[in-house]
């Protein structure tokens, strides 16, 4: 009977052993996911400091903010105004030296400047007239330079908008049968979701 106890003892001790086991080996925990299909198209992510990056580029180096946005076709443009700004100035600054030297030769008493026919009032106003485009020259490349700057920085801005196709512009063509005429119109149309 002792023996009929132990086995019995440890028949039982074995299969609670088991069954332990096997239901821990069961019991799996499926983590559930919600997956909800967005019909707003994935966007480039939002980098609040596109902008102050590409008009720091465009003002260390200009067209570099252009480089930046990837909008290679403004940087020719840039350089273009900015070198015809200064050619410019090195014209007008090459003119109004000629005409200063051949005032300074007069009033030093000399005749025989290039520009004999002309009287010194005339020599003056040239002199002024020169110095007036060598500042309008220098207002041109400051400019272009700092239309570099902000046109960076309002590509960058707008880089990151995104463009729906619920907006749609396009003319309307109707025919009235009551007037027999056509009739012609524009139609705006914009989708809210």
């Amino acid at each position: 009977m002792k023996n009929n106890f132990l086995y019995t003892l440890l028949f039982l001790c074995a299969t609670s052993l088991f069954a332990q086991t096997s239901d821990s080996l069961n019991l799996k925990k499926e983590a559930r996911k919600i997956v909800v299909n967005d019909t707003i198209k994935s966007q480039i992510e939002y980098n609040p400091l596109a902008p102050a990056t590409a008009a720091f580029y465009s003002a260390v180096l200009p067209g570099l903010g252009q480089a930046y946005n990837k909008k290679y076709w403004k940087i020719p443009i840039i350089y273009a105004g900015m070198a015809t700004g200064m050619y410019f100035y090195k014209e007008q600054n090459d003119e109004y030296q000629r005409f200063r030297n051949a005032y300074k030769r007069r009033l030093a008493g000399y005749t025989d400047d290039e520009f004999q026919g002309i009287s010194n009032d005339r020599l003056i106003n040239a002199q002024k007239s020169a110095q007036k485009n060598k500042g309008l020259s220098i207002i041109v490349t400051v400019a272009f330079y700092l239309l570099n700057v902000v046109d960076a920085n309002v590509d960058a801005h707008l880089r990151q908008y995104e463009v729906s196709e619920d907006l749609t512009f396009q003319p309307n063509f109707n025919y009235n049968q009551f007037a027999a005429k056509p009739q012609y119109g524009l139609s705006l149309k914009y989708n809210f979701k």
